[in-house]
Formats: C-alpha cells, structure tokens, sequence
C-alpha cells in the first residue's frame, strides 16, 4: 500500500495571522512540521498543501513538496482532498499544520491501523481527558465502543454521569474515563474523495464537528488511542510553550 501525508497550511488565522512562517527556535513553524513528518517510516511522501505562495516557497526552500490549492476550502479535510484527488495512493494522513511536536511513530501507528482495519473508511486518535478538559468547548470530547470504533464526538463532557451529577469534576473522572480528540486523520484515498462531496449533516452543523458528518452517514472511523501529547500554536504566546518542550527533549 502507497501511504502519504498531507499538511493543509493555509495563510489566513484569526488569532494568529501568518503563523504557519512563525519562527520556533529559529526555524518557521511550518518547516519544522514537515521535518518532523519526513521522519515517519510508513510515509511514501510528505506535501503541504497551501492557499499561499510564500508558505509554498518557504517549504520548498527546505526541500519540501508544496501544492497550490484553492483559497476558499471551507476545512483542512477539503484543502487535503484537492491534493489527494491528484496523487494515486490508497492511504491519505492528514496531519495538522500547527502542531510542531508531531510524534513520526503516532502517524505511522494510525496509518497501519486503518490499513489492517479494512471495515472502517478512516482513522483517528484518541487521548485520556483530564479534569480541565470537561468543560472546554476547545477541547473535542469523544467516546468509543469496545471495538475501537468512535460512537460521537462533542464539545461537551460526554457521556452524562448521572451518579456524579452535583459533584465536582474529579469525582466524574473517578466513574469514567473521558477521552479527547487530538484531531489527526487518516482516511482511505476513496473515501476521503466521497466524504468532501457530502453535505453537512445536522449533527456536524450543531457541534461544528466535521467528523460528525462521517458517523451521521453510516461510516466507521477506527480509533488509536495514544499518550502522546503534542503542543499545538493556536496564538503568539503557544510559540514559547513549543520551545519549552524543545528545551527540555
């Protein structure tokens, strides 16, 4: 099987306008996902798929491949499909553009899960929640069967423990263990093709939950767990947490 990753990188961020050529320790935050994805064995290749031509000339400067792809994707997912729609392949890793500290073996253990799981259209990860991630709407929460398969995925802390109602949130997390979504994807070359042509469903339209729209249709998304943490910049100050951790490996 042909693998590849896709790192959708566009241009515009409310919060942080240009940050994918923020600088972290020295190098633009954009490169030092790249690199960090050219370390996976399982990957046949690495492209960023971007809406900029200075994000495009930065990658290639390194020796990186960047695709040109439209402005007005409404979601990575659809930035991701354009290119996957022009590379023969059967396995598609979407993985983030803002998360510097990617772990190359966590990809390569959610791309081999989905190869060997051949029921399920894609793959996702998941992480144990704690306590301060219940009631953040930031923080996507989700809760899986014992087949390894995602069941839904919300903003808000699910399931309702009702033993737990009118405790404080430790004493939820002691009855059940919350999982989050950390949010990278594999998908199936095929399918990630017939999921961009779908329109949003309800459930997806509520939650502002794209993934949603895969469990609405009647599709199965496989589930990795992982205790992998990785650091995302969302805003100007997450640049000196990244380098922290930087310090620290």
């Amino acid at each position: 099987m042909k693998f590849i990753g896709v790192i959708p990188a566009r241009w515009a961020s409310t919060r942080f306008p240009a940050k994918m050529l923020a600088l972290i320790a020295g190098k633009p935050l954009i490169q030092r996902v790249v690199e960090r994805a050219r370390q996976s064995k399982l990957l046949s290749e690495v492209i960023v798929a971007t809406d900029d031509r200075r994000i495009a000339e930065c990658v290639e400067a390194v020796g990186g491949r960047a695709i040109m792809t439209r402005a007005d994707h409404p979601s990575g997912t659809d930035r991701v499909a354009e290119v996957a729609r022009k590379i023969r392949c059967d396995i598609v890793v979407n993985i983030q553009g803002d998360e510097p500290l990617v772990e190359p073996a966590v990809i390569d253990r959610l791309a081999r899960a989905l190869a060997r799981d051949r029921s399920a259209s894609m793959a996702t990860l998941a992480q144990a929640a704690a306590a301060q991630d219940l009631e953040n709407p930031n923080v996507v929460k989700m809760i899986v069967n014992r087949q390894g398969r995602a069941i839904y995925f919300s903003r808000h802390a699910i399931p309702y423990v009702r033993d737990a109602v009118g405790k404080p949130v430790t004493a939820r997390l002691k009855q059940f263990r919350f999982l989050k979504h950390p949010g990278m994807y594999a998908y199936r070359r095929d399918f990630l093709l017939k999921l961009v042509r779908l329109p949003p469903s309800p459930l997806e339209l509520a939650e502002r939950l794209e993934q949603l729209r895969v469990i609405e249709n009647g599709y199965t998304i496989k589930v990795v767990e992982t205790t992998h943490a990785s650091v995302g910049v969302d805003t100007p100050e997450d640049v000196a947490r990244v380098e922290s951790f930087l310090r620290k490996a």
